[in-house]
């Protein structure tokens, strides 16, 4: 027996290393292996269902952490982990009650706030949801994170850009099962669309860069019109899946505004799609493509479809959308001239399109 407990906890201790790591996969499997060994503790199972929110396994992870609450039902730990994976498996108001006893037993914890803020949001419940964002706030959250999901909600003090780490945690959770959500639940079009902008145009690029790449849903649309083919995303994960994808020459892990600033690499096209909707303000991104771009090359690029507006919108999707004059402005200051511009859905939500404008762009 003691060998088998030594085992268990060496498991156990392998998967706390692997998960304070970001090594959430391998995390998941000591966990699972030290369960198998010593079934039904508390801590194990805890950190497992925790792996398995990671890994975007909510329904696994809310079957764990329900074995937990059976034992320990006050289980604070037990209790937030399994209202993220109610919430994410989309039932709000069980994840909700979760929430409430999380707080009911520790009214402190500010993160509990924010997660009852992005509930009470998305079940219509306004008001309450940017009373408790101002409540996480003044418990010690993320103020960047909660102020940005309170201005989605009332239009007051709206960040110019999102939270770089909100954009790099979505996307890296986001990565397993990008492209089937996108293109098949969502129906994603906005490579399709810039790629038969470019066609239009008859010709062909020496260097191209897809900014935010993602999973290199672009890749094959554009490599057969570019020489070389760059690609640089914020999301390492994402980075990992399209630079295995094998379309790119090249992916870079970068913030794209800085990646812009700082290469020096030049390119005759730069495309962008469905990026910008968390980029917000796009002076700088601009001000970058100018910067590393041929004269005559191409900026194109899709945008969600705001009213004519002097600044970007943010929505309570927590995603910008940009007006015709906004982009037109921008690109006039940067030394662009606009070709075309399209209207066209750009993904659907709740099957509703989502209204989208298309641009291309070429360097005076």
């Amino acid at each position: 027996m003691s060998g088998t407990f030594e085992q268990a906890r060496d498991f156990f201790t392998q998967g706390l290393a692997h998960y304070e790591a970001g090594r959430y996969a391998q995390a998941e499997r000591s966990f699972a292996a030290s369960a198998a060994l010593l079934p039904g503790r508390v801590s194990t199972l805890t950190n497992l269902g925790a792996a398995r929110l990671k890994l975007g396994q909510p329904q696994e992870a809310a079957d764990v952490l329900e074995e937990v609450l059976a034992q320990e039902p006050d289980n604070v730990e037990a209790l937030g982990h399994r209202a993220t994976a109610l919430a994410e498996l989309g039932h709000l108001p069980q994840a909700l009650a979760c929430v409430e006893r999380v707080l009911a037993l520790a009214p402190a914890l500010g993160h509990a706030w924010s997660l009852r803020g992005r509930l009470l949001r998305d079940m219509g419940r306004t008001d309450e949801a940017v009373a408790a964002f101002d409540e996480a706030i003044a418990r010690g959250a993320d103020p960047e994170l909660n102020r940005y999901h309170r201005a989605a909600l009332t239009g007051r003090d709206v960040p110019a850009t999102a939270p770089r780490h909100y954009v790099q945690s979505l996307f890296d959770t986001y990565a397993e099962g990008f492209d089937e959500h996108l293109v098949r639940v969502l129906h994603y079009q906005a490579p399709q669309v810039l790629a038969q902008g470019l066609r239009r145009m008859g010709r062909g690029f020496a260097t191209a860069l897809d900014l935010g790449c993602g999973t290199g849903l672009c890749g094959p649309l554009v490599r057969p019109l570019a020489a070389t083919l760059h690609g640089v995303d914020l999301s390492a994960a994402m980075v990992e899946r399209s630079t295995a994808a094998g379309a790119y020459d090249e992916v870079v892990q970068s913030d794209i505004a800085s990646y812009l600033q700082d290469t020096a690499q030049r390119y005759d096209l730069v495309l962008a799609a469905d990026v910008f909707i968390y980029v917000g303000a796009l002076e700088a991104v601009f001000a970058g493509v100018a910067r590393v771009m041929e004269p005559g090359g191409v900026f194109c690029f899709s945008v969600e479809w705001a009213a004519q507006g002097e600044a970007p919108v943010l929505r309570d999707s927590l995603r910008y959308a940009h007006s015709r004059a906004y982009i037109e402005n921008l690109a006039a200051q940067a030394g662009f001239e606009v070709d075309a511009v399209a209207e066209h859905a750009i993904r659907e939500n709740q099957r509703v399109p989502i209204p989208g404008l298309y641009f291309w762009l070429t360097r005076r």
